[in-house]
Parts: structure tokens; sequence; C-alpha cells
């Protein structure tokens, strides 16, 4: 019997894609960027920013290689830019500068960025889904295995954020204001990592 799904390579892709872009973990960031917000707002931009984390990953999965090729660009450039956007949006959520801005553009600033991209299509998610594309060497059912663990960690991804509410109903508003702290500070840390292996990419490349 000919296999039309690689098993193997659903699981390895499902496991890698949850620990890179950690679903319980985008909540407090999401939580403080949103959780103001009323619960019809608060879906909106759940939704929207898992449709375009799906679309990045989806485009780099299909044409990452060629892409960056393309632009002569590599992961270690794509782990320095998205350190230091990240870095930008820790520094307003520390500094509290983010809620001065108007409610309309945030709401578009959200869904995009940080929590669409690099937050969750990330240069890690970004990386590891080329590297997957590579294992699968062509084949159906690899590409299938594939495609369905990246919708399985995007549906992860979207209930998590999806159902948030429930916890604001517990930490209440200087709960919220709590978690933007605390958010700032592991955002942060995530980019000082990104521009760290960025930096230790470069060198080790020359």
């Amino acid at each position: 019997m000919t296999q039309v799904f690689d098993v193997t390579l659903f699981l390895e892709a499902s496991i890698t894609l949850l620990v890179i872009m950690d679903p319980p973990g985008t909540v407090p960031v999401f939580l403080s960027l949103v959780g103001r917000k009323p619960p019809a707002a608060r879906a909106k931009a759940a939704r929207q920013a898992v449709l375009v984390s799906l679309l990045v990953i989806t485009l780099f999965a299909v044409a990452g290689e060629f892409i960056l090729a393309y632009l002569g660009i590599g992961i270690h450039a794509l782990q320095g830019a998205g350190g230091l956007l990240l870095l930008l949006v820790a520094l307003d959520l520390l500094t509290g500068r983010g809620s001065s801005q108007p409610e309309a553009a945030e709401d578009v600033n959200v869904a995009l960025v940080p929590l669409g991209t690099p937050l969750l299509a990330g240069p890690g998610a970004i990386a590891a889904t080329i590297v997957f594309v590579r294992q699968t060497e062509g084949d159906i059912d690899g590409y299938l295995a594939l495609g369905a663990a990246i919708i399985v960690v995007h549906l992860g991804l979207w209930a998590c954020m999806r159902f948030s509410g429930v916890l604001i109903k517990v930490v209440r508003e200087s709960g919220i204001t709590l978690l933007a702290k605390i958010a700032g500070l592991l955002l942060a840390a995530i980019a000082v990592d990104l521009v760290a292996d960025s930096v230790r990419g470069f060198i080790e490349g020359t």
C-alpha cells in the first residue's frame, strides 16, 4: 500500500513548530496588547494575527529558499531584523508608550506587527519550515504532512489567543498592566537572543 501521509514528519514538524511558536507563551503578550479591548476586537485581532502568521509561514514553505536567494539574504539577517523589531515593541510595553497610540492604528499594528510577525511567524519558525521543506525531498506525502502540521499549530495559536478572555476576568485591569511589563521583559529577552544568534551566525559564516 502506498503511503500518502508522512506521519513521522507531521509529528516532528508539529512538535518543533509548537515549541518555537509557543502558543501558551503568546497569551501574556496578546493580553498586554489587546486585553483592554472589547471581546469582539480581541477575537478579530487573534484571527488576523493567526492568518498573517499562516500566510507568512506558507509563503516561506512554498518559496522561502527562492525568496532568500533572490534577495541575497540569509536566516541570520532575518533573525537580526526580527530581534530589533521585537525590541522596539518590548520597549513600548515596558515604558507604556504604546498605550497612547490611536485605537484604529493600534488594531492594525497589533494584528500584523508584532503578533502576526515576527512574534508568531518569526525567524525561528521560518527557518524550521524551510528545513522541513528540504526534508520532504519533493514527495507529495511530505508536503501534505508539513501542511497539516502548520495548520494544526496555527489552530493551537488561535485557540490560545481567542479564549484568553477567561484570563482577563481573573487578572483585571491591574493584572493586564502587570502582564504588559512581564511580556515586555520577555520580548526584550527574546529580541536580544535573536540579535545574538544573528551576530553569532554572521561571525561563524565569515
